[in-house]
């Protein structure tokens, strides 16, 4: 599908082969993959890159252009992908969903994300697939792990270590031994790293602990079947910067049973069975990781997810593929709080409380994708998906205490893409998504009544969200220039808006419908300038309108480019990288999304990196990098404002590291 290309060449592990290529450097991801296929970006997670290389999910898609990332400390940002950020954009492991139980989002689905331990990145951009769930208006992300190869070799592995500045440091290890007819699929973990300085060099609250650890046994009777039992767990810790709380405990599991067969007729090409489970225990507290001052407290959420899937491709001619499915999902939000306002002297413990279940959500769906291709290279995409969506709220004391929700939502789009020449794709889809609100939309309290008094006002039947959106694009190859230039306009009915509301109570938010419409643009492209340098840059743009309140939309990142240069040998590469970031003037403060709100305007900066790398024999590779060379300090514009921590300077927005060295080595079998 897609290739994984870049800017600057450097060292990258083969993990996907068990045999690396003798004296050949890969290429370094720097800027972002780029596209050559439709509303498509794939990415090789354990490549090196540039900026220094992620350790959570949001870290390595903000690399890829219409993605932002909203820094609450050192690491579990969340992503933004054109304006859209929460449940807009999926998240899916494996194809699992997996949702976080802090009601201020400390968990986004990507801090669950240990992206080395995956073998590809995908990301579907916009309503135009509905394969993969219902809702993801703004897209989807795919996070997978490939179906083993044993052709090569019966035993594989691959290891990666990382040194960098804030005394960073991570590990991973993975290996894989089987045959044909079975398999066991062993991958391993870790990162850590103290607070880091901002170019002011001003000390961040921001430290963090992460590891996971994954295993699957696979059983292969013959070549077209194949049953796998996968399990997971992960945990960490991490301090945050713009909140009065940090993450004292992010214990997730996961466990999943997989079926496959595959060619079972002329006409039914295969068939797949998952079920799954997903379980996240977050703990959060303002005492074990800073200084508490005043009174103890502990929040503890958690959220069970479990589901099934079973889905069929079939081949009804030569030219046709079509994929139909069945889904079903069903997730439960408990809660339970403790502080020691009776005993200051005491520390709150809250496993001695029982956990109350304050909302379920289930939801059951089908859907069919057909794609057909043409004789001339052009082709017809088309799907359809209905999804019956049920919430319940179980919370007491508030006035939609014991309601249920129920909609029928139904999303569905058609493409056409028109291969113009043999080195020039033309594509326009239209797609149209419908989303019923998420936990985070539902809970918030407009009122300054507190939610033990009766009758408390609550946002839990707020409307679905209904976006239309067209998506446009060409995609080119012409000798030494290859890439890509995309747009969409989308329209928002019954968008949720999420906003502040000082004026009731500093506690007090609201979520409530509007008429939205966004637009944007991306553009990459590549040039070979000769056989040893090339150069990459990248473009995103996007602007959101409220048309309901005939001011901007909240949250809407800036302008941002990027322009790389390098020089590949056989053994060693180098390179230079510069992002530029424009103002962003169009805001409209206290209003935005589940993660946050606008602060006000920011200005515009520019960051410069360089790298290189070396090839130290057939299986081990050395990268290294230096992010933000001139130490320059700047905080992106979405990103949340900074809070009052003793010891740490308070800003309005929480600033990005400075200067940043790393190391990283990487090994095969």
């Amino acid at each position: 599908m897609l290739r994984t290309s870049s800017l600057l060449s450097a060292v990258a592990v083969l993990s996907s082969s068990p045999v690396m290529a003798e004296h050949t450097l890969d290429n370094v991801v720097i800027t972002a993959p780029q596209s050559d296929s439709v509303l498509t970006v794939t990415t090789d997670p354990k490549a090196p890159r540039q900026p220094v290389p992620a350790h959570d999910g949001a870290d390595l898609l903000k690399n890829i252009p219409g993605f932002a990332v909203i820094r609450k400390g050192g690491t579990d940002g969340d992503p933004v992908f054109r304006g859209m950020a929460g449940s807009r954009l999926s998240i899916l492991l494996d194809g699992d969903t997996v949702l976080g139980g802090c009601g201020n989002r400390m968990d986004p689905p990507t801090a669950y994300v240990f992206p080395q331990a995956y073998d590809s990145v995908t990301v579907l951009k916009g309503p135009q697939s509905v394969q993969h769930g219902p809702g993801s208006s703004a897209g989807t992300v795919l996070f997978e792990r490939h179906k083993p190869d044993f052709s090569v070799a019966e035993i594989q592995g691959d290891a990666s270590l990382l040194a960098a500045s804030a005394d960073r440091n991570d590990q991973m290890a993975h290996l894989l031994a089987g045959n044909q007819r079975g398999y066991l699929d062993l991958s391993g973990t870790r990162s850590d790293a103290n607070n880091y300085r901002d170019g002011n060099g001003d000390e961040v609250h921001s430290a963090y602990t992460r590891w996971s650890g994954n295993a699957a046994i696979g059983w292969t009777p013959h070549t077209d079947s194949r049953i796998e039992l996968s399990a997971g767990r992960s945990d960490g810790e991490a301090r945050y910067a713009d909140r009065a709380m940090d993450g004292a405990l992010f214990d997730r599991s996961n466990a999943a049973l997989m079926f496959e067969q595959q060619n079972i007729s002329d006409s039914l090409a295969s068939v797949k069975a998952r079920i799954y489970r997903q379980y996240v225990d977050h703990v959060m507290d303002n005492f074990s990781l800073r200084s508490a001052s005043g009174m103890k407290m502990v929040s503890n959420p958690d959220r069970e997810t479990t589901g099934a899937s079973l889905t069929g491709r079939w081949t009804p001619g030569l030219a046709t593929d079509v994929r139909t499915g069945i889904d079903y999902q069903k997730n439960q939000h408990r809660i339970r709080n403790a502080n020691n306002m009776m005993d200051m002297m005491q520390t709150p413990d809250a496993d001695q409380l029982h956990r109350n279940e304050d909302m379920r959500f289930e939801t059951q769906g089908a859907f069919v994708e057909l794609d057909h291709k043409y004789s001339d290279g052009s082709s017809l995409h088309t799907g359809l998906r209905i999804n019956r969506d049920e919430a319940e709220d179980l919370r007491a004391n508030r006035t939609t205490s014991g309601d249920k929700d129920i909609n029928l939502l139904h999303s569905m789009f058609a493409r056409y893409e028109w291969q113009i020449f043999p080195d020039q794709r033309l594509y326009a889809g239209l797609g149209h998504s419908e989303r019923a609100a998420d936990y985070w939309e539902r809970n918030k309290n407009p009122a300054a009544q507190s939610p033990m008094m009766t009758g408390s006002a609550s946002t839990f039947d707020v409307r679905p969200e209904r976006t239309t959106q067209l998506d446009t694009g060409l995609l080119f190859n012409r000798g030494p220039l290859t890439g890509s230039v995309s747009a969409f306009y989308a329209l928002h009915q019954d968008y949720i808006l999420i906003e502040q509301l000082p004026d009731v109570s500093a506690a007090a938010s609201n979520a409530r419908n509007i008429r939205a419409i966004s637009y944007g643009t991306e553009a990459e492209a590549t040039y070979q300038l000769s056989p040893h340098w090339n150069t990459q840059s990248s473009f995103a743009w996007v602007r959101g309108e409220n048309d309901s309140d005939n001011t901007a939309l909240g949250q809407i990142a800036p302008p941002q480019a990027t322009f790389s240069l390098n020089y590949v040998e056989t053994t060693w590469s180098a390179g230079a990288l510069l992002r530029v970031v424009g103002d962003q003037n169009r805001v409209a403060p206290g209003t935005g999304n589940i993660v946050g709100q606008d602060i006000g305007r920011s200005p515009g900066f520019a960051v410069f990196s360089v790298n290189s790398g070396w090839q130290a024999g057939d299986n081990l590779r050395i990268n290294a990098g230096i992010d933000n060379l001139f130490d320059r300090a700047y905080a992106e514009h979405i990103s949340r404002s900074g809070a009052d921590i003793s010891g740490y300077e308070t800003t309005t927005r929480v600033f990005e590291p400075g200067r940043t060295w790393w190391l990283q080595l990487q090994a095969s079998l």
